[in-house]
């Protein structure tokens, strides 16, 4: 996809758009392997060009009529790095969810991490896109987000831009440096992405270039900003739940889009998953319990823990937790019963089994079931039409929670699946669910 031009305006860059970021860096031509060209679609009538070296870059600050600011922040994520001794962790982008978490750029055992360049750049913006104060608003920069892509047998070269966005939050996390297993702590942040959806899903870079001409006030430069943009804004953290980001995607997941990608360091975490347990499959249920745990804390609610249950007495049942709702008299508790299933990546689960563990719901229960494999678009189609309670977790899903786990940890696959492992017997306890409400 090439350039697309708002008349004289500028550039409309699209949620999606793939651009080439290649060397030498050059305004032209404006299309690069038929890919429109990073430098020439965010050309401005600033000197410089906009760069994306380092993982967290902005263009050099300007004092306007109303005082100075930061023209933007771009920050871009390198998947194909993740876990290397430069890269020690992994970013989550959910762009259609509104939601990217991304890891600050402290490396460095022992020093604070308010004081790297990115994290203090991405700090100050907090500061402002959480201020009650509209005028401090109006001075606030968007972070503009990229992804690392590979095309084409190419793993660098290309960027997908992934929308803009707030620090919605900023956290302390402690990492571990993978080379010598040293911890240091570093700050992640989450980014709400804004709505597109009045410029049909697409950033007009003309607003990026007028907060870069010092001519130009904040509030001059505010007349190409999207209008999520404007109306944060003018309501501030108020208008959260109505500029987040949020699209509707087709109920059916591929198959494609379940299973990691060829040579993908998901591919190899999945396929050490399935071999690790091929032989005793019913200890996968620990590792199951564990996954489940972590999908569920990361969307909200408090999960606990409770068993995995014999392989005598599960009826059709695996693992059992709980996922709290709320607080005090303002909370709901829902028991979860799980299904663990290590089987054949390359073969589909079977939706038998869905239904078995469907049916051993109560009211007020949910189901979450864990598979190295994939689900038929007939086994998704019933779920929906019969509106199932119950969470998905495929082969793909479940590499990628390893793998951050192993990022997180500092660990290879073969030894976190043996501290898994190691834990089995001591989970296992024969239990009614209803005990656990």
């Amino acid at each position: 996809m090439g350039l697309v031009r708002n008349g004289r305006a500028g550039v409309l860059m699209k949620i999606g758009q793939i651009f080439r970021y290649a060397r030498p860096y050059s305004e032209t031509p404006t299309e690069i392997d038929g890919l429109a060209n990073f430098f020439a679609a965010t050309k401005t009538s600033a000197e410089t060009k906009m760069l994306l070296e380092a993982g967290i870059q902005a263009p050099a600050r300007i004092r306007g009529p109303d005082g100075p600011r930061v023209p933007a922040v771009l920050i871009r994520s390198s998947p194909h790095k993740a876990g290397s001794e430069g890269t020690p962790w992994q970013d989550v982008f959910r762009p259609d969810q509104g939601h990217i978490r991304y890891f600050g750029d402290n490396k460095t055992p022992g020093k604070d991490p308010s004081t790297t360049p990115g994290n203090r750049l991405l700090l100050e913006q907090f500061s402002l896109h959480a201020s009650n104060s509209e005028l401090d608003r109006s001075r606030a920069c968007p972070i503009v987000c990229f992804r690392s892509v590979s095309l084409h047998n190419r793993i660098k070269g290309q960027i997908e831009f992934q929308g803009i966005g707030l620090v919605e939050r900023a956290e302390l996390v402690s990492q571990i440096e993978p080379k010598t297993g040293i911890p240091f702590v570093n700050y992640v942040f989450d980014f709400l992405i804004v709505s597109l959806l009045s410029e049909n899903e697409t950033l007009n870079w003309a607003w990026i270039d007028e907060r870069r001409n010092p001519a130009f006030s904040s509030s001059e430069a505010f007349r190409n900003a999207p209008v999520s943009w404007q109306k944060w804004v003018h309501q501030g953290v108020s208008a959260f739940g109505t500029i987040r980001r949020a699209v509707s995607r087709q109920s059916i997941v591929r198959r494609s889009e379940q299973q990691p990608p060829s040579a993908s360091r998901e591919s190899r975490v999945l396929h050490e998953v399935y071999k690790f347990y091929e032989n005793r499959k019913h200890r996968f249920e620990a590792l199951a319990a564990a996954i489940a745990d972590r999908i569920l804390t990361q969307h909200g609610g408090l999960y606990r823990r409770g068993w995995v249950t014999r392989g005598s007495s599960d009826n059709g049942i695996d693992f059992v937790g709980r996922l709290d709702i709320g607080s005090e008299l303002a909370c709901t508790k829902l028991v979860v019963l799980g299904q663990a299933k290590c089987e054949d990546p390359a073969s589909p689960t079977n939706g038998n089994d869905i239904a078995r563990t469907v049916a051993r719901l109560r009211r007020g229960w949910i189901a979450v079931y864990v598979t190295t494999s994939y689900f038929t678009a007939q086994t998704q189609s019933e779920v929906i039409e019969d509106q199932y309670p119950i969470v998905l977790v495929d082969g793909y899903r479940l590499a990628r929670e390893v793998n951050a786990i192993l990022l997180s940890k500092a660990v290879d696959c073969a030894t976190f699946l043996a501290e898994i492992d190691g834990e089995y017997e001591l989970q296992l306890a024969r239990r009614s669910p209803r005990r656990f409400c």
